[in-house]
C-alpha cells in the first residue's frame, strides 16, 4: 500500500499539477507556479542547494521529505526521483498534512492561506460567472 503522501504526489502528476525533475521543477519556480517543492531524503546536497535558490525570496514552500528517490519516483511511475514541485495549493497542503510531522507547521500554515485564496478566487469567479448569464437582480421598489 502506498504511503498517502506519495498517493497526492502521483495524484498531482495525473491531474497536471506537479512538475517532476530539476529542470522543470526550476521552470515553474521562476514562472512563481510552484506552491511546494520536495525533495527525496537522499537527494544530492547539489540538489538541495539548487531547490533552495529555486524558493529564494518567494512565497514558495520547500520541504525534504522522508522518502528517497526510488520510493518518490515508484510513486508517479518512474526509477527514480529527486526534486518535484506541486503546482496546486490544495494538493499542496494535503499532502503536507499527510506527512503529519510538527516540523511542517510553518509549511502548511503558508499552504493553508494560499488554499484559502485559491477557494475564494474560484467562488469569486463561479458567481461572476452567474451574474454574467443572469444578470444581478436588484430589488424592486
Amino acid at each position: 500500500m502506498m504511503d498517502r503522501a506519495l498517493y497526492y504526489l502521483a495524484l498531482a502528476r495525473k491531474a497536471g499539477f506537479a512538475e517532476l525533475g530539476e529542470e522543470p521543477v526550476g521552470a515553474a519556480a521562476r514562472a512563481g507556479h510552484a506552491r511546494l517543492i520536495v525533495v527525496a531524503s537522499d537527494a544530492s546536497d547539489h540538489t538541495w542547494r539548487r531547490a533552495k535558490s529555486f524558493v529564494a525570496g518567494t512565497q514558495q514552500q520547500l520541504i525534504r521529505w522522508p522518502y528517497s528517490k526510488d520510493e518518490t519516483g515508484m510513486a508517479i511511475g518512474r526509477t527514480s526521483l529527486a526534486v518535484a514541485a506541486i503546482t496546486d495549493a490544495g494538493i499542496a497542503k494535503s499532502l503536507v498534512e499527510a506527512l503529519g510531522d510538527n516540523r511542517y507547521q510553518a509549511v502548511m500554515a503558508v499552504l493553508e492561506e494560499k488554499a484559502a485564496q485559491l477557494k475564494l478566487r474560484q467562488k469569486e469567479a463561479k458567481a461572476h460567472q452567474r451574474n454574467k448569464r443572469q444578470g444581478k437582480h436588484k430589488p424592486s421598489k
